[in-house]
């Protein structure tokens, strides 16, 4: 029999994943090309070709029982040494490999951390619309998750309620931007306001509270935005980093976390950040591909081509009367429900073969979250279905 807290896991399995699973199963019944899938947030554009070169040079070069082996479980020294210059060289800071713990993907790092930094009945504030993931990442270790209502009108976190559930057991606080499911970049005013609460906050209850910052779309940003490098303004940021959708690598799960020095007990949670590593059973991240990626650090996604969709997609659902912000940055458009119950919306877009996510995964309903990194023709090809949608509600 399996665990009780796994049942109840399994019956709340991820919407996200369960809409993905049909869409398998409707593409076989339909055809690929006659479905419509926005579920899943897995990247349409092709690894940059940096990627497939530094994987040949790395399996061409380097010493096999090397390449293979195990290695620090905060992965290769000189791979965290050249992640820490290329972080150094882009937001003026002054890291080196210490600061630097290679993980299995931001998800990996996001369990990493909250394995190191949490005590049973410790609280995690997330501010909604956030990735449901986070509920299980922060109940593996026991802690619980306190959620910031969101605020529909910008999407900007709601920084009076953030402050007021701050307590003496708040030991950390995750942030998401670009956001997923809303687009939205977090924006300086914002962060300088909301690292002003956290400080004043340490200072009144005489606690660290850590600033989490999960970052795996920072690269994926439009029209000139700009987004926060936020270790600059608070001292007890740690961040969370992910290659799967700068470099369209989601299954070769890879990615780093960076603990500065200047956090409250730096030393001491980078050690506990490579115990937790293997004490978690990651022993290490993936050696090839920590490999690869040190060579790719400077390679990009194509951002222009998630424009491009973008633009579609957000400027024809407007046209149709759908109401939902323009994304400044991910892949995904957070559109709101005609009817205020938004799964009975998901379920009538199925009829149209459109999968879309409802916005209770992400403590948001009565919306809907699109993912558009998928074809160009799939966007162009869905209108017709969308406005038959529209027409019906």
């Amino acid at each position: 029999m399996i665990a009780d807290k796994m049942r109840e896991l399994v019956k709340n399995s991820s919407a996200i994943r369960a809409m993905f699973e049909e869409g398998k199963k409707m593409a076989k019944e339909y055809g690929a090309e006659n479905v419509y899938d926005f579920s899943l947030g897995n990247p349409n554009v092709p690894a940059p070709p940096q990627v497939k070169e530094a994987i040949l040079k790395e399996l061409e070069e380097a010493d096999s029982l090397m390449l293979h082996g195990y290695m620090s479980n905060s992965g290769y020294e000189d791979v965290r040494e050249a992640v820490a210059r290329s972080l150094n060289q882009r937001f003026e800071t002054a890291f080196a490999q210490n600061n630097i713990v290679m993980t299995v993907g931001a998800a990996g790092g996001l369990n990493v951390i909250l394995k190191t930094l949490l005590n049973p009945g410790d609280e995690v504030l997330v501010i909604a619309p956030y990735f449901g993931e986070y509920n299980s990442y922060v109940a593996n270790y026991d802690g619980k998750v306190v959620v910031v209502s969101p605020n529909t009108e910008t999407f900007q976190p709601n920084l009076k309620e953030l402050e007021e559930k701050i307590t003496e057991k708040t030991k950390a606080v995750i942030v998401n931007s670009p956001n997923n499911p809303t687009g939205v970049v977090y924006s300086e005013e914002t962060i300088k306001q909301m690292t002003a609460i956290l400080d004043r906050k340490q200072k009144e209850l005489k606690t660290d509270i850590y600033l989490i910052s999960d970052e795996p779309y920072r690269e994926l940003a439009y029209d000139g935005v700009n987004v926060p490098y936020l270790t600059k303004y608070y001292a007890n940021t740690i961040v969370a980093y992910s290659f799967s959708k700068s470099l369209s690598l989601p299954g070769e799960r890879i990615g780093y976390l960076v603990i500065p020095d200047q956090a409250a007990d730096g030393k001491e949670i980078q050690a506990a950040a490579n115990a937790a590593t293997r004490i978690l059973g990651y022993v290490n991240a993936p050696s090839l591909m920590q490999r690869a990626v040190a060579r790719c650090l400077d390679a990009r996604a194509d951002v222009p081509y998630y424009n491009r969709n973008r633009e579609v997609l957000y400027n024809g659902l407007k046209e149709l009367g759908f109401d939902c912000i323009k994304p400044q940055g991910a892949f995904y458009l957070f559109v709101k429900s005609p009817v205020e119950d938004e799964k009975m919306f998901c379920e009538a877009a199925k009829k149209h073969r459109i999968l879309l996510v409802p916005g209770a995964s992400f403590a948001c309903p009565g919306y809907v979250r699109i993912a558009y990194c998928v074809s160009y023709e799939t966007i162009v090809n869905a209108m017709p279905a969308f406005r038959k949608l529209a027409e019906e509600f």
